[in-house]
């Protein structure tokens, strides 16, 4: 009996172990310190590493706002950011083996081939392990070319997006989504194979709020834009699965706190913002799994 209870303590030991957190990439304003890590055991209450791992050196303000983070086949973590507010035509990449130790930062000039681009903002990574590929995603503004209601023509954004497998080779950008309303800060969500959504910022004045789209492929096209799950003057969605239940996190600026929505369908939505604790300053990042060893690397 001894032995049996032995071997389940040291079974239950060694699965504990091999369990995964949940890390957000963050950055505090004015953007110019770099990159932030949060942590949580449950992908509710969000713990602070209070440390910034690198700092923004390139770019037209050498800023890191919007960090994000997935990691591929190989373990290597990716991060992108948005590296200006204005004028860059690209945006910013480093990599890393533990989240610590970064690489060289490099410059992806996405948008070099538009002269009038406005600007690069928040450059999503998706990792499509079927095919062994990066989707990144951002928005950006190139005046006179969509229809654009009452924006202005340099606040008129659409999606862009480009692949790649090594991130030193890009395949040519595209457009990624033109909802017939200026979009940002989109989010991509894999539920099962051929189901894809995609969680968007309707930037339009009437609106500024979050919406979902659905596909059945990483780069799209996605339809059917929802309605608005949150109320005005939302954005930065960042999405966790916990349980059987996403969770969509969002910047509500204008509150000056951070909220969060369940959902099961991506159809109802019901708000768990009193549930979940976000340290204060923190600002729009990435959600992603890793194994305890590396937090436990991170708190040393």
């Amino acid at each position: 009996m001894n032995r049996i209870i032995c071997l389940l303590f040291i079974t239950l030991f060694f699965c504990s172990c091999s369990k995964s957190v949940y890390l957000f990439s963050s950055f505090h304003e004015p953007a110019n310190e770099g990159l932030r890590l949060l942590y949580s055991h449950d992908g509710y209450k969000w713990t602070d590493l209070n440390h910034t791992y690198l700092k923004p050196e390139i770019g037209n303000q050498k800023v890191m706002r919007d960090p994000s983070i997935a990691q591929g086949k190989d373990g290597t973590f990716h991060l992108v950011w948005t590296s200006s507010w204005k004028d860059d035509k690209g945006f910013g990449y480093a990599s890393s083996n533990d989240l610590i130790h970064w690489s060289a930062e490099q410059f992806i000039p996405v948008m070099e081939h538009e002269p009038t681009t406005v600007n690069v903002w928040a450059p999503e990574l998706f990792y499509d392990y079927k095919a062994d590929q990066f989707v990144i995603i951002w928005a950006s503004t190139i005046p006179n070319r969509f229809e654009r209601g009452i924006e202005d023509e340099k606040n008129n954004h659409r999606m862009y997006y480009t692949t790649t497998k090594d991130f030193k080779t890009f395949a040519p950008t595209k457009l990624f989504l033109d909802p017939k309303f200026s979009v940002i800060d989109a989010v991509i969500v894999k539920r099962k194979a051929a189901d894809y959504v995609l969680v968007l910022k309707d930037n339009t004045r009437p609106e500024r709020n979050l919406k979902v789209a659905f596909g059945n492929s990483a780069t799209g096209p996605f339809t059917n834009v929802s309605e608005p799950f949150t109320k005005k003057f939302t954005e930065g969605p960042s999405v966790a699965k916990v349980g059987n239940n996403w969770l969509i996190y969002f910047d509500s600026y204008q509150d000056k706190k951070y909220g969060a929505v369940k959902t099961a369908d991506f159809k109802t939505f019901t708000d768990v913002s009193t549930q979940t604790s976000i340290p204060e300053g923190h600002k729009h990042g990435t959600i992603f799994k890793v194994k305890k060893r590396v937090l436990k690397a991170l708190l040393k």
